[in-house]
């Protein structure tokens, strides 16, 4: 069962997974190393994720604790990607993958907390504010990554949903993308997820005479149940992901520091509203 040394973040949520059927079956790590023919040494390494064990592993692994149904289907089809690398190139024929990965990790997080200087988060996009930012691509590809997209934000919506606290810069907010009326109905869908329960948002205001983290780019925290939080990296050409714990400790540090500058919800809601105000008044006049 030797399986890679790739320690990726698909890799932990597996182990996670794999550690939580073990401890459903009441076996300790040597009881399972002993009825799978391998040592506690390695089950213990495809727990924690810093070994990702092949998909005929997973199998055996879970064909010990008596695993089957949707849950085996669904842990084997994670196994077969989760040696993938973090990061991963907006024109690799691979995206869609990876952007179906991109919610694997949304659906097991328990909360997620989005940094953004520049844009909407994706899961307050509406579907034509996405178009909007994926215009440059054809229109088949941007509508199958816009329904994506969509079907990403759902989330929010289940019954184990994650928390989800959106620090977003008013910056990103009065940028018209789409023209005014396009963007007055953005924020107005803002406001509305905003209502949800498990929803925040605050505004980060422009005027700060002061360096924030936020200045150095968009980032997203994500928080699990089961495993180590991720920090995923949002760039032009690619994303990528952080798992060390000094990474995360900085992220984590940064996020605080931007909580002390963001306004407060109501505040937050109240300039929102007030932006959108603005956009329809704009488009009005035209």
């Amino acid at each position: 069962m030797p399986g890679t040394t790739d320690h990726t973040p698909k890799a932990r949520l597996l182990g996670a997974e794999l550690r939580e059927c073990r401890k459903q079956n009441g076996l300790t790590v040597r009881e399972l190393a002993s009825r799978v023919g391998t040592t506690h040494v390695t089950i213990s390494r495809y727990e924690t994720g810093t070994r990702t064990p092949r998909p005929e592993d997973v199998a055996r692994i879970l064909g010990t604790l008596g695993v089957t149904g949707p849950r085996y289907e669904e842990i084997i089809e994670f196994a077969r990607t989760a040696s993938d690398k973090n990061t991963f190139a907006r024109s690799s024929p691979s995206t869609h993958k990876h952007l179906v990965d991109l919610a694997e990790f949304e659906r097991s997080a328990c909360s997620i907390i989005d940094v953004a200087p520049n844009l909407v988060p994706g899961l307050l996009q509406t579907a034509d504010y996405a178009r909007q930012i994926m215009h440059g691509l054809p229109v088949e590809e941007r509508e199958i990554r816009v329904g994506l997209r969509m079907a990403r934000r759902d989330v929010l919506f289940a019954k184990s949903a994650p928390t989800l606290e959106v620090l977003v810069s008013e910056h990103a907010l009065r940028q018209p993308l789409g023209g005014n009326e396009l963007m007055a109905d953005q924020l107005h869908h803002v406001l509305r997820m905003a209502d949800l329960d498990n929803v925040t948002v605050s505004v980060m205001p422009n005027g700060l005479t002061r360096y924030t983290p936020a200045l150095d780019g968009a980032f997203v925290f994500y928080d699990f149940a089961k495993a180590p939080p991720i920090v995923q990296l949002e760039h032009f050409h690619a994303s990528g992901f952080l798992f060390e714990a000094k990474d995360i400790a900085a992220y984590k540090n940064a996020i605080n520091d931007l909580r002390s500058i963001a306004l407060p919800s109501d505040d937050s809601r109240d300039l929102i509203k007030s932006i959108a105000e603005e956009m329809e008044g704009a488009s009005s006049c035209r």
